[in-house]
């Protein structure tokens, strides 16, 4: 087989390294048009994960990297002045340059055609000419740019902006500092990768760059290799508390905005696309030279594992693809986070490091808890003594909840006339029983023809007003939990279709009718006063998923401005307000998931004027405003919503979607990211989802039913208790290591 790489980064070289190896008699061939140390860049970190990966596959190139490991345990986060240490998360880092080196001098040895300072054939000759042409060329990919219909590149350019330096100071930890500017925030990742140096990082908003006059210098003008002079001055003296007297070192440093490359498909024939080229990921979250590296030794194994070439490229992107969508999902959130620091920056030290640290919702308080005991307990201690955050009670205007944790509305569907039964009270009173401190009805229509279908239940009369009350009396004299009602009109997306716009929600159904909004107000006001008389401790006002007042809402069905927008949602607000003394609750849709939908910005305002007119919560989802939405489901994958408009509208918020389990949960609250949180799927799969998550909390200060208290401990399972197998007990690994150089006199 004869191979040729195009691009001689650390996944190039690697792969080359790795093919050569399981295979002498391969032709394996690197074409690198600059010198194998024209790098640009500092330190790569990897994880122990990648590590033990690369231990595995070459021993000899592992033994040689290892030796010029910086290796650290700790995170500091640096805020107010204040710094708060996180230990036991295990980092490696290294020099770029050197590890180059290191591969390259691998490469030779174990036989590969290393052409630096070589441009590359045109990719067609190289296709015809060799076996396998892999694109490992970086996220410009000339390969990639060229064969675009095939391999359907998307590039997201993001808005903020970065500079890559290093410093002299050598750190001994990850640090994370958030630096207030009058501008706003300008926030450092930095980081030990040798004896002599750190990567030192500074991203920050597009408007705080402008602001601070960054953008004085235009990088795409520089030439290759020229730094931004004026820009590292500036930020040496911003900085200069934080280097301690130590310099800023420059490599080709200037302002850059991170590109999300993303690829619809990797392969075409005999041509591959490997790391940058196929993929990235913000440094925030994990270095771009691990996933390559991971993608070199995945690429190795199908061609070992294959013979033939097209069935290993297909394996190798089955095997590769999930993992690297996972991370990117990861680093999305991530790369968000860092975007809208200055929305953040308002919490307290230990607070913000929290958040901080579960930024990428893949880390919770209970991976932080297991790799520094010390830590978890000290933040958790800080928000407040006693019970897990999402067991603290919370107020709601008048009302104290026992706990956290609500159960999201669930249509049931299942009433007739209007009129609930035992379906509505089998689910409220199982999430009641089941610990919940809120539990909510589905949409409830505040009149006939505002019902999603004809099984909807309602509250329009007093029929309906009786058979909830037996309802909330049930949950009142079996529970300590509060009952909510969620009231609604389902606008286009009901019975009777009607819009303030005559545009379908799905292309072909009949077109909505106007709204006569004075009967529209005076029905959600009537049907507050009926939910008092139904005996209801909670109302909420259904504002999303393309309900009626969803639509007024949403830019894609109302076009203009958010005052006009609001016009008609605050008069029902306000008619329901007049009409109702208890907590008063409001569902939005803070996102539509399509082109044009609406800005996070406006979600904003719409939640402060909400809290203006009386809401005391604003209970925050997103999408189903349009039939053509295309959300990115995730974990938690709403929460970032919540926490925006938190923060910036300063009203309380329920976060809800893709939460599951109660360590999410927990920490989502502990974050300050959300008050409340709204638990849907996971609680239908078990009502008593609540009084499980103490457990899983370690809280037994809950009233467990007494039909339920055998549930409290998990039943027995089969599990073998493995045999002593070792002479010695393995040394501890220490929570907290810091990087303690041996200095030595070579630079590196």
């Amino acid at each position: 087989m004869r191979i040729a790489v195009v691009g001689g980064g650390p996944g190039g070289l690697y792969l080359a390294a790795l093919a050569k190896q399981l295979d002498p008699g391969r032709e394996v061939v690197v074409f690198e048009r600059n010198a194998v140390d024209d790098t640009f860049g500092f330190g790569v970190v990897f994880s122990d994960e990648t590590l033990d990966g690369l231990e595995q596959a070459d021993p000899v190139l592992f033994a040689a990297v290892s030796a010029r490991f910086a290796r650290w345990s700790d995170i500091d986060v640096v805020h107010r002045g204040e710094t708060v240490t996180s230990g036991g998360h295990g980092f490696s880092a290294i020099n770029r340059r050197v590890l180059l080196e290191l591969l390259a001098g691998r490469c030779a040895d174990v036989g590969v055609d290393l052409r630096f300072r070589t441009v590359a054939p045109p990719v067609e000759t190289l296709r015809a000419e060799y076996d396998l042409v892999v694109a490992a060329d970086g996220a410009r990919s000339a390969i990639r740019t060229a064969q675009a219909d095939v391999f359907g590149p998307d590039l997201d350019v993001r808005s903020a902006r970065y500079m890559w330096l290093g410093t002299d100071r050598v750190l001994d930890a990850f640090t994370f500092v958030a630096k207030q500017t009058p501008h706003g925030t300008l926030m450092v990742h930095a980081y030990p990768f040798s004896e002599h140096r750190s990567t030192f990082i500074v991203e920050t908003a597009e408007s705080t760059w402008r602001a601070l006059g960054f953008d004085a210098v235009d990088a795409d003008a520089l030439p290759p290799g020229a730094n931004d002079e004026a820009s590292i001055a500036a930020l040496a003296e911003i900085f200069r508390e934080e280097l301690g007297g130590a310099a800023l070192v420059a490599n080709n440093s200037r302002w850059l905005r991170f590109t999300t490359v993303r690829n619809r498909r990797w392969h075409d024939g005999n041509l591959v696309l490997l790391g940058d080229a196929a993929h990235t990921a913000h440094f925030s979250i994990g270095s771009g030279t691990k996933l390559a590296m991971e993608d070199a030794l995945a690429l190795a194994a199908s061609l070992r594992r294959h013979a033939d070439v097209a069935t290993a490229l297909a394996a190798y992107e089955a095997e590769r693809r999930p993992v690297v969508e996972s991370t990117q999902r990861a680093a999305q959130a991530s790369l968000e986070w860092f975007e809208d620091v200055d929305h953040v920056t308002g919490l307290d030290p230990q607070q913000f490091a929290f958040n901080l640290l579960t930024r990428s919702r893949r880390v919770t308080f209970d991976n932080l808890a297991v790799r520094d005991p010390d830590y978890a307990a000290r933040v958790r201690t800080h928000f407040a003594p006693g019970a897990p955050p999402l067991f603290q009670p919370f107020t709601l205007r008048n009302l104290v909840l026992r706990n956290r944790i609500v159960a999201a509305p669930v249509t049931v569907d299942a009433a007739r006339d209007g009129v609930p039964g035992d379906a509505e009270m089998l689910l409220l009173s199982a999430a009641a029983v089941g610990g919940a401190g809120l539990v909510l009805t589905g949409g409830t229509a505040v009149a006939p023809d505002g019902r999603a279908c004809a099984a909807s239940s309602g509250l329009w009369s007093e029929p309906h007003v009786a058979a909830w009350r037996a309802i909330t009396d049930r949950i009142h004299a079996t529970s300590a939990a509060r009952v909510g009602v969620q009231l609604t009109h389902a606008g286009r997306r009901g019975v009777a279709p009607v819009a303030p716009t005559p545009v379908p929600y799905v292309p072909g159904d009949p077109e909505p009718g106007p709204v006569d909004e004075e009967a529209v107000v005076a029905a959600f006001a009537d049907a507050a006063r009926r939910a008092a008389d139904a005996g209801f401790d909670v109302l909420e006002l259904h504002a999303g998923h393309g309900h009626l007042l969803s639509t007024y809402l949403s830019p894609l069905t109302n076009p203009g401005d958010v005052a006009h927008r609001l016009r008609f949602p605050l008069r029902v607000l306000d008619a329901v307000r007049a009409a109702w003394d208890g907590p008063l609750l409001v569902r939005v849709s803070a996102a539509d998931h399509a082109p044009g939908g609406q800005p996070i910005g406006d979600a904003v305002e719409i939640g402060r004027a909400l809290a203006a007119h009386g809401a005391d919560a604003v209970d925050v989802s997103s999408g189903e405003v349009v039939a053509h939405e295309r959300p990115n489901y995730g974990r938690s994958y709403q929460t970032p919503l919540a926490e925006r408009i938190r923060h910036d509208a300063g009203v309380p918020v329920v976060a809800v979607g893709g939460i599951s389990t109660a360590d999410d949960a927990n920490s989502i609250v502990l974050a300050g990211r959300a008050d409340l949180v709204a638990v849907g799927r996971a609680m239908l799969h078990d009502p008593a989802w609540a009084l499980h998550a103490a457990v899983a909390l370690g809280w037994d200060e809950v009233e467990w039913p007494a039909h339920l208290r055998a549930g409290a401990a998990p039943p027995p399972t089969a599990r073998r208790v493995p045999p002593r197998l070792t002479l010695t007990d393995p040394e501890p690994v220490p929570v907290h290591r810091r990087w303690r150089p041996l200095l030595t006199s070579a630079k590196g």
